[in-house]
């Protein structure tokens, strides 16, 4: 039920009739080349460029006779171009030159608009990490509290991650941008070398190095890897929003319509539900990766037991990640903010987060870091039981109410934020 999931821009890459107008895309290139090198004459070349067509239907019927999706393709095409012009079409070709090239083509136009998706949320990443720069709310690590950093710290972190892993897209886009027109098990036992230079070359592909009957499948493992991650890191997101609109921690909640409902039974209910959508979707992804994987391991120069694979993984992921990169800024860009209820978070307990700053301002009073932490722990566990932090330090009396509230104060937590984004700025533009 991937078509649920389909936005209609890279759906139409995937769909029946765009696959073969990229295998006819290869092929007009192949000719053209052969034109270059003398071997098409120029009037045959035209007439080859304005009259190549073929229906669905009249693939399906052939290949209902030839079982060969490429050779049904093919016949249609020679029909429609006529005997003189279609002894020209396919020459020294094998089915898998057209098959591997047209299917870099796919995956290239589907990341450009992958691309678009990711500058589209790192841009309002950016945006939002710079309003919540100061606003203050609380650190966790076990998923407990920690210390107290700023909303805008984490979703800094997060550009970070998604940038990164835009890199690693598009270094692994490169490495997939390839294609082979080079015959039976890649020798260029029936075709000049240099077809393969030009129609890459028309195509906007760079020649694979070397290729067997088929492109090397680690380069597909690869880019799908990198599809993953991109996956995963929007699971990741999507995981801490979750987190943080429960009730009981209510800093952050996804936008809820006016005629929204959360609950058939309980009308009180805003679930995350986008969120959770994202994070199923992104389990996937992950599992189609270990079928790219698996279709490394092929047979001697080539078999075919990839392509059924492939012809679910890649559609699917590509369509998946373009959804979900589009959900997911849709879900920052509504993203309710409950500063007030982060700042709330950070004095539970009557401040236990401030633990470290009185453990230190203990040790400069002379106190043995053994002898503070002991002091400091005891009050904080009271605190957690049924106690407050602060009140329990002012009752020991081993510290100046002017010296517990200077423990209190946040500014120290603010006071490297505008270096770390100064910093991170700085790099990113390098």
């Amino acid at each position: 039920m991937i078509d649920r999931y389909a936005r209609k821009e890279i759906k139409k890459i995937w769909e029946l009739e765009e696959k073969f107008n990229y295998y006819l895309q290869v092929e007009l290139a192949v000719c053209e080349a052969y034109s270059k090198l003398g071997k098409i004459p120029q009037k045959n070349l035209e007439e080859i460029k304005s009259k190549a067509a073929f229906t669905i239907d009249r693939i399906d019927e052939i290949e209902k006779e030839v079982r060969h999706d490429v050779i049904a393709f093919l016949t249609t095409i020679n029909e429609s171009v006529g005997e003189e012009n279609a002894r020209y079409i396919h020459m020294g070709l094998t089915s898998s030159d057209v098959i591997d090239t047209a299917f870099a083509l796919q995956i290239v136009d589907s990341a450009k608009i992958i691309n678009k998706d990711l500058d589209n949320i790192i841009e309002t990443l950016k945006e939002m990490a710079f309003k919540y720069k100061e606003t203050l709310c609380i650190g966790r690590s076990h998923g407990v509290h920690a210390e107290i950093m700023t909303f805008g710290f984490k979703l800094l972190n997060w550009l970070d991650e998604l940038s990164r892993a835009k890199e690693s897209f598009n270094h692994a886009l490169n490495e997939i941008s390839v294609g082979q027109i080079s015959g039976p098990v890649g020798t260029y036992s029936n075709l000049p070398v240099e077809i393969e230079q030009y129609a890459c070359k028309i195509l906007g592909l760079a020649p694979a190095k070397i290729s067997t009957q088929i492109i090397s499948r680690d380069r597909h493992a690869k880019f799908l890897s990198s599809v993953a991650i991109l996956a995963s890191i929007i699971e990741q997101f999507a995981t801490e929003i979750r987190h943080l609109q429960k009730t009981e921690v209510r800093e952050v909640e996804e936008g809820f319509g006016v005629n929204q409902k959360g609950s058939s039974a309980m009308p009180h209910k805003k679930n995350p539900v986008l969120c959770e959508n994202l994070c199923g979707l992104s389990r996937v992804i992950r599992s189609n990766m270990v079928a790219a994987f698996e279709n490394i391991n092929l047979w001697h120069e080539r078999d075919i037991s990839h392509s059924s694979a492939e012809r679910i993984i890649f559609p699917d992921s590509l369509i998946l990640i373009d959804f979900m990169l589009d959900r997911f800024n849709n879900v920052m860009k509504n993203l309710i903010v409950h500063e007030d209820n982060m700042l709330k978070n950070t004095k539970l307990y009557g401040g236990i987060v401030f633990s470290q700053k009185v453990l230190l301002k203990l040790v400069s009073k002379g106190y043995t870091r053994e002898e503070a932490y002991r002091i400091v722990q005891k009050h904080a566990l009271d605190a957690l039981n049924g106690g407050n932090f602060k009140q329990g330090l002012e009752s020991e009396n081993i510290l100046s109410k002017e010296e517990i509230n200077e423990c209190f104060d946040t500014k120290d937590y603010l006071k490297n934020i505008d270096k770390i984004f100064e910093r991170f700025m700085e790099l990113s533009n390098r």
